[in-house]
């Protein structure tokens, strides 16, 4: 029986284990969306997962949606991620750059230039978003034209190009939680009547193209995209989303993608057990069962549900959450009130478990 402290081949990649770092946002950017030593420290500290992917990085100034985090689409950028790839490959680790364009989730006052968020339709995000100038309203996005969608793909390109000069082994494409990609696939935020929305096959097309001009640039092996079905996150109505998955897993299978990374919502096993049958690639899962992906879940690999499993904040308190798991814990408590913005702490300062 495959176990999750197995090794497993990821298109020619070897990883040591079957545990992922899932992508967080930290909002710990230094200055113009650089890395930072810390995100350094971050990262290789937690180079024993089989695969790190990282927080989201915008790959254009307008895909920005929250205060300081990262990008890839200056030359700065691509060489201060340069230094965390090469201290995570150093510590024996693999690491994808998971590229994220927020869409309409985002305010003018993040944005250079005066710039707005784009989306696939001008219908406002519900809520406030919490910036550097306190809480804002979001506001209408720009609705991109066909032109604006075609080079917007094309931006996904560049910083994919870009992340593979800067030493990642590879990149996820965020297609979940209400932005960019999930806003084109979901009907309530994607009211186009044009190529690019009005059917199911019209919605999946900007996920599609997106994630066929990146695998076309650093080949398929190297492009991997996470998804959320019925994920409400950031306004986002997918009331019935098993067909339009379904269909987007079929238009996945072919390519020999590197992974698809499923975000598993509370009471969709079902439509997880579809989509594992259609995929015969590798699946990466996120399990959220009315709380975190916790030390339990990892039972997903032992009865063939996924090939990896992915924590988020069990991993952000515990740097060396392999040697926790196999042993049992005991776990680090996960602080809330750091998860966002800040320095060291909450971020660098979780002992490992020699240390406890």
């Amino acid at each position: 029986m495959t176990t999750v402290f197995d090794p497993v081949d990821l298109s020619g990649i070897q990883l040591s284990n079957r545990i992922a770092l899932a992508p967080m946002t930290r909002s710990r950017a230094g200055a113009g969306g650089t890395a930072t030593d810390l995100t350094t420290d971050y990262y290789t500290q937690r180079a024993s997962a089989g695969l790190l992917i990282t927080e989201g990085i915008q790959p254009s100034a307008v895909g920005q949606g929250y205060p300081a985090t990262p990008g890839l689409h200056s030359a700065e950028q691509v060489a201060s991620w340069r230094k965390v790839t090469d201290s995570v490959h150093a510590a024996g680790g693999r690491i994808f750059a998971q590229i994220m364009h927020a869409g309409r989730i985002g305010h003018p006052v993040l944005l250079p230039d005066g710039l707005t968020p784009v989306g696939p339709s001008p219908v406002t995000a519900p809520g406030q978003l919490h910036t550097q100038h306190g809480p804002k309203d979001f506001v209408e996005p720009h609705e991109l034209t066909g032109a604006e969608i075609r080079a917007t793909i094309g931006d996904f390109v560049t910083a994919s190009r870009n992340a593979i000069e800067a030493g990642f082994d590879g990149v996820e494409l965020h297609g979940a939680n209400g932005y960019l990609i999930h806003q084109f696939l979901a009907p309530n935020t994607n009211l186009r009547t044009d190529e690019w929305g009005g059917s199911e096959e019209a919605r999946l097309r900007f996920a599609v193209e997106v994630v066929k001009a990146v695998a076309a640039e650093i080949g398929a092996g190297r492009t991997a995209l996470r998804i959320s079905p019925g994920n409400p996150y950031n306004g986002i109505e997918e009331p019935e989303p098993d067909a339009l998955y379904t269909a987007l897993v079929a238009e996945l299978e072919p390519l020999g993608l590197a992974y698809l990374h499923l975000l598993e919502q509370i009471d969709i096993r079902e439509l997880t057990l579809t989509l594992r049958k259609r995929y015969t690639g590798t699946l990466v899962i996120n399990v959220f069962s009315g709380g975190p992906t916790g030390p339990g879940h990892h039972t997903v690999i032992d009865d063939g549900v996924a090939d990896l499993i992915s924590y988020g904040a069990l991993f952000l308190a515990n740097p060396d959450l392999p040697a926790r798991l196999r042993s049992g814990g005991p776990f680090n408590t996960p602080d809330p009130s750091t998860f966002f913005g800040g320095d060291a702490k909450g971020y660098t300062d979780y002992p490992a478990l020699h240390t406890v």
